[in-house]
């Protein structure tokens, strides 16, 4: 083989460095391409409590880690020779547009994960044209989310306390600040058993302990921002001093019957959408009250651990009361290609709160941007693979779910 000395001709087109990147924060975030990347980068950067405040579920988290896997356990079906120049992956939801077909789940004590918190969420949620839900433990006031989001879709969660007084306070507040859905929250008679938050003296505020302060010296930003910012107050409440369970032990409502839920729809004059359903009855049952929508979830895991895997659920629930009211999906989604077979399966729209807080954790308002731009370029990008130009075109023919945990056969 005959050699030569490359000239500079040849040299010029292979010499493509990448111009530095100052900003730390972009830096690192434009690195990330996944949720996962995004968790890994929060779990460096968040000392250990408030990590696994999000991070973990109840009690051997099954029912997370079931919930992950049974979006694992797809097989797609591509049609082929589809134009699929360009793509929509938005349309109606609860009677107003969405941009892309998820919203930001509630989640409590966000401004605990990082100090932006629901600020950081409704302002992401607002620019990219999806829903933002507040929820009752949020740690930012109902006024100042509508304030940060002030022409996007806010939401409100709420849960039903023994003092209903107060619970409907919120929800009086929530009107005159036009939020235009509520989603009333009913898989909380109790609080879950969630253990990493025990084994980790998780509290509201954060106790600074030996131990605390051992895992908090690699992580000296978070502290910073955490003290040098107001403190934390909360959507619903005066301030609290105690642990998580003994505050939600204290608030929950173990009485909440349908009737109740009837009640409340009487009182609120938007969309209402229950969450929590795990049963086609339930699901039925509170589809014959009037429920504008229902989200089929198990709360993340965090409640009932064994708990029905909402994504196999989808399918027998869209068949019962798909034509009746519009159903949403949450638990376990950490990739568009879930969002996008729940759709196919007969879901209406879903909902990220871990996938939202890794992003946060990791990069604070930019981090929930990034998190958003990432989930929306794996929905599109496998849309246009599965050969569909539209939200509409997506059919339970698209997605097969393959058996892992089956019902063992009576007799």
């Amino acid at each position: 083989m005959k050699r030569r000395i490359p000239n500079r001709h040849d040299l010029a087109p292979l010499m493509q460095f990448k111009k530095p990147e100052f900003d730390a924060t972009k830096r690192r975030l434009d690195k990330a391409l996944t949720i996962d990347d995004l968790r890994r980068i929060a779990k460096r950067r968040t000392p250990k409590a408030a990590f696994d405040y999000t991070d973990g579920s109840a009690e051997a988290e099954l029912s997370l880690a079931r919930a992950r896997q049974a979006f694992q356990d797809i097989e797609f079906h591509p049609a082929v020779l589809r134009d699929v120049s360009k793509v929509n992956t938005g349309w109606d939801v609860l009677g107003a547009p969405v941009s892309l077909p998820f919203g930001i789940a509630p989640t409590g004590f966000t401004r605990m994960m990082q100090t932006e918190g629901e600020i950081a969420g409704a302002r992401a949620a607002g620019r990219a044209g999806i829903p933002f839900a507040l929820s009752t433990m949020g740690t930012t006031s109902i006024e100042d989310v509508k304030a940060a989001n002030p022409l996007g879709r806010n939401w409100f969660q709420l849960y039903m306390w023994k003092d209903r007084d107060r619970s409907m306070a919120l929800v009086d507040r929530a009107v005159t600040a036009g939020y235009d859905t509520l989603l009333v929250t009913v898989d909380v008679p109790v609080a879950g058993a969630r253990l990493r938050d025990t084994r980790n003296g998780m509290s509201i505020p954060p106790a600074l302990t030996l131990r605390t302060v051992a895992n908090a010296l690699p992580r000296p930003q978070w502290w910073i921002d955490f003290l040098t910012t107001e403190p934390l107050s909360f959507a619903s409440l005066d301030r609290w001093s105690g642990t998580v369970a003994e505050l939600l032990d204290t608030m929950f409502d173990p009485t909440v019957t349908f009737d109740d839920l009837a009640w409340i729809k009487t009182q609120w004059p938007g969309k209402l959408v229950v969450k929590g359903i795990q049963t086609v009855a339930d699901a039925k049952a509170v589809t014959d009250i009037g429920a504008d929508g229902i989200v089929l979830s198990n709360h993340g895991g965090r409640q009932l651990d064994r708990a029905p895997i909402p994504f196999h659920l989808l399918p027998s629930v869209a068949a019962e009361v798909g034509n009746d009211t519009e159903i949403i999906l949450d638990t376990g989604i950490m990739a568009g290609a879930d969002i996008v077979a729940a759709i196919a399966l007969g879901a209406r729209f879903t909902m990220v709160g871990r996938a939202y807080l890794y992003g946060l954790m990791a990069g604070g308002q930019a981090g929930v941007d990034r998190a958003i731009q990432i989930l929306a370029g794996q929905i599109e990008r496998t849309m246009r693979l599965l050969g569909v130009a539209s939200l509409e075109e997506l059919t339970p023919q698209h997605v097969t779910q393959l058996v892992r945990l089956a019902p063992r056969a009576t007799t």
